[in-house]
């Protein structure tokens, strides 16, 4: 029986290290073989040069099956790649506001949170207050208020208003929308620009022939 490629504690169980009386065996092409006795499944493997893997051991009996193994471990570290390319890195953006925030300075900001929403991330919305403002904290809910009601369509609220210190924090999670389409394009194969071509290089005039400077010697008079 080949001997597969060395694997860590917490791989499936392979060929000798199967320790049971008897196995429910899956043959190499998916079909049910039944149970059988341990040294017939390794022997079953063994004639097709492939390993038995014990796939549910808390099975009555354990389920073995007939694969090559390393093909096996090979494809599904390939999986787990393709997956974690699919996933989208959730970030948590800050945005900060204060409790008399003019309109224009509200509305840039507003706009830099749903660009982040629409991206697939989190917000972190804080109102900070200063000094005397401490003693108006009804502004800055009220301005994280309009904010919520002005993003709906982008994100809601993950959290409730939490008051740390001299600042107001809520937290916006992209709506469903937002998060599968975002999660759409990172898994978008990347189009490479196309490279730009050379610039063709200028004719060259034909350069004349010099004209001799040699004079023909004057015929002679008869």
């Amino acid at each position: 029986m080949r001997r597969p490629p060395r694997l860590p504690e917490a791989e499936n169980r392979i060929n000798e290290f199967i320790r049971v009386p008897e196995v429910r065996l899956i043959d190499d092409d998916g079909s049910q073989v039944g149970v059988v006795p341990i040294e017939r499944a390794r022997e079953i493997a063994r004639e097709k040069e492939l390993d038995l893997v014990e796939i549910a051991p808390q099975a009555k009996p354990p389920v073995c099956k007939v694969m090559d193994y390393g093909k096996y471990l090979f494809q599904q570290k390939k999986k787990a790649g393709e997956a974690k390319k699919k996933q989208k890195v959730i970030i948590v953006k800050e945005v900060q506001f204060r409790p008399r925030i003019d309109e224009h300075d509200f509305n840039f900001k507003k706009n830099n949170v749903v660009r982040f929403l629409e991206d697939g991330d989190k917000v972190k919305a804080i109102v900070r207050f200063r000094g005397r403002e401490m003693a108006h904290m009804e502004l800055g809910r009220a301005v994280l208020e309009r904010l919520i009601a002005d993003v709906k369509e982008h994100g809601a609220p993950e959290t409730n208003f939490d008051l740390q210190g001299n600042r107001m924090i809520i937290v916006l999670a992209p709506s469903a929308r937002a998060a599968a389409a975002a999660a759409k394009r990172a898994a978008a194969p990347k189009v490479a620009a196309p490279k730009a071509a050379a610039p063709a290089k200028p004719a060259t005039a034909a350069t004349p022939e010099p004209a001799s400077s040699i004079a023909e010697p004057a015929k002679a008079s008869e």
